[in-house]
């Protein structure tokens, strides 16, 4: 899993901050968080790519969090994509699309607009499940998970040798967790293969306020994206505001036991992020503040 970070300001872009906008490679797939202004200029300097399998999943209806949505449409749509993209995100999201899609024209491939009513699990398949939970912020909003399945085990060929098993499909069938039977036996998976591995997992809180039920939805996480749009000095604010601060994030990340906190929707009063950095290390020790185009790689675990 590849992260792109396309934008990281808060609700003021700045020079070197854009909109918030995050896309997540699986593979030949893509799964963006959120869609700010400009971000399909960034896509382009990022080198992502506008024809993939895409998933884009909304955490709220505020602009600088959904502007990016026609300029995107327009421009896969001039490239001529033909794969249909997945919008997922709060109720509301059905009318903005028709509203700009009725001045500027439509996309010319499929969208498929799912609105969320609440938490749970909103896209599966093979590789992956996709979660939203209710967040904290002055409006309907969430935050989103990317858990990826368990992966097999390690295969151990000499063993299944061993046991006469022939090459092909039994193999095959074997390392996906699967007894084959042969020559009137059975021989079971964890005879060849070690035990299943985890798989990797991203948590994206969108704009909000610490809340609680985070912990628990992040909890042992591979990477925690927070946002932290203001210094701890102005926690008063954070809560007026919806919004968290540096050491809110930080303290969250530490109770849930993540491996590694990103802080991202940088308040545009921080030309430097230097303060956020030293005051969420006083917390959480694995912490970066996010910058425009920054890509991190989530390794598989061992």
């Amino acid at each position: 899993m590849n992260v792109v970070f396309l934008g990281t300001s808060g609700s003021m872009p700045t020079d070197t901050r854009g909109s918030s906008s995050i896309a997540v490679k699986i593979g030949r797939s893509l799964v963006m968080f959120d869609c700010g202004e400009g971000t399909q200029r960034q896509m382009v300097k990022a080198r992502v790519g506008f024809r993939r399998e895409m998933k884009i999943l909304i955490s709220h209806m505020h602009g600088d969090h959904v502007l990016g949505l026609p300029g995107l449409f327009q421009t896969m749509s001039l490239l001529g994509r033909e794969k249909r993209l997945d919008l997922y995100g709060p109720i509301g999201l059905i009318e903005y699309i028709k509203a700009f899609s009725e001045t500027l024209g439509g996309p010319t491939f499929p969208v498929v607009i799912h609105e969320l009513t609440g938490a749970g699990t909103i896209y599966t398949d093979e590789k992956i499940n996709i979660k939203a939970i209710q967040s904290s912020h002055h409006i309907e909003s969430y935050s989103f998970g990317i858990f990826e399945n368990p992966r097999p085990g390690r295969f151990h060929p000499e063993k299944a040798e061993a046991l006469g098993v022939p090459r092909g499909r039994l193999w095959h069938n074997l390392q996906h967790g699967k007894c084959v039977n042969f020559d009137g036996r059975v021989v079971h998976p964890e005879q060849v293969v070690d035990t299943f591995r985890p798989g990797r997992r991203i948590v994206y809180s969108g704009d909000t306020r610490p809340f609680e039920e985070m912990v628990k939805f992040a909890y042992g996480a591979d990477l925690l994206i927070h946002e932290a749009t203001f210094a701890e000095e102005l926690s008063e604010r954070a809560e007026e505001d919806g919004h968290s601060t540096t050491v809110q994030a930080a303290d969250i990340a530490k109770r849930a036991n993540v491996s590694k906190l990103v802080l991202t929707h940088i308040s545009s009063r921080y030309p430097d992020s230097t303060v956020l950095l030293r005051e969420a290390k006083k917390v959480f020790k694995n912490v970066i503040v996010a910058e425009d185009l920054m890509e991190l790689e989530v390794e598989l675990p061992t």
